[in-house]
């Protein structure tokens, strides 16, 4: 045995020892981020100079691109606008190298309305639930009815009307209800 060879086998234990198993931690992939209407994404064609340009994602959520026309963007992941722009643009290009970014988040917006401090419009850029958009709003007023927030989720025609009892959560109970907002949901605290 030499001694380097020994030296790297201790610095191997060592990190196997340091790092956790996914038994003791399981990884948990990150949803990927969701485009969304107002988002203002960076999208270029590679070795295509007039196929360099910034799109604006438009409210009905589709966006248009040169030689693909109109794509409905909203809900994609960058990964599947990328993949949907590629499909379209091998039609007059072979095998083009598209690169879809984003470049500023317009479109993720949450509301939370009522008896909150601050009440209104909030962006954001990660996910945020419940209690984190009523920090963002500054906290409940001391006459807010906090066991009657009622999340509003619209689906094109339908509203989803999601009740929120913050003692519950507050406790460590039933947590499951401090949802991950969507973008547009509304939280009304009375």
């Amino acid at each position: 045995m030499t001694k380097a060879w020994l030296a790297g086998t201790l610095v191997l234990g060592a990190l196997l020892i340091t790092q956790p198993t996914s038994a003791d931690e399981p990884a948990k992939a990150a949803e990927p981020y969701r485009v969304q209407p107002g988002d203002l994404l960076d999208v270029s064609v590679w070795k295509e100079k007039d196929l360099q340009l910034e799109v604006l994602v438009r409210p009905d959520g589709g966006l248009s691109f040169p030689l693909a026309g109109d794509v409905a963007a909203s809900g994609l992941s960058v990964e599947e606008l990328r993949l949907e722009l590629t499909k379209k643009l091998k039609t007059y290009i072979p095998d083009p190298v598209v690169t879809v970014a984003v470049k500023q988040i317009g479109g993720n917006h949450v509301y939370v309305l009522g008896k909150v401090n601050r009440p209104g419009d909030f962006p954001y850029s990660k996910p945020v639930d419940v209690m984190q958009a009523l920090a963002l709003a500054g906290g409940a007023t001391p006459y807010a009815a906090l066991n009657d927030i009622v999340i509003l989720r619209r689906d094109n025609d339908h509203v989803e009307a999601i009740p929120f009892h913050y003692a519950e959560v507050e406790r460590g109970k039933h947590l499951a209800q401090d949802i991950v907002l969507h973008s547009g949901d509304t939280v009304v605290v009375p």
